[in-house]
């Protein structure tokens, strides 16, 4: 009831935090059923202090809604694909997050091209997912309700 009461106000307001397509929010319900809110974090620059406050961001939003209550995705493109680096000395902290239900989704596009500079393959951290394309995910994911912030 409190859903569809949240989906009338939002809809007559023009609001976007709720989703409007009915399948993307079916999905929504199905993958964290008791989540409210729904973020979405992006991370486009290899600099280390924007990665540890992408992190810090992410650890801050579960402390205060519990990580039933909020489901948090970090998507990396660009030069913020380092984040997601295997060998990144934050791997032990996207590791807590993960275990805590945050995911992490590293722009394919931006790995292809960072492999061919290197001319080696990318190790990944074991906790990041591949998304055909970052910006256009995040664009996805906001039409299904989620709050995109960049930190």
């Amino acid at each position: 009831m409190k859903n569809l009461w949240l989906s009338i106000v939002f809809a007559c307001i023009g609001g976007g935090l709720v989703p409007q397509d009915s399948m993307a929010r079916e999905r929504l319900i199905e993958e964290k059923p008791f989540a409210e809110h729904f973020l979405l974090l992006h991370i486009s620059e290899s600099d280390p202090i924007k990665q540890d406050l992408v992190l810090s961001v992410a650890n801050n939003v579960l402390k205060a809604y519990g990580p039933d209550q909020v489901e948090i995705e970090v998507v990396a493109f660009g030069q913020g694909i380092e984040l997601l680096k295997r060998s990144n000395h934050k791997a032990s902290r996207i590791s807590l997050l993960a275990a805590q239900g945050v995911r992490f989704y590293a722009c394919e596009i931006s790995l292809s091209t960072h492999q061919k500079k290197a001319g080696q393959p990318f190790p990944l951290h074991p906790q990041a997912q591949q998304v055909n394309a970052g910006v256009p995910y995040m664009m996805q994911q906001q039409k299904s309700g989620y709050i995109l912030i960049k930190p």
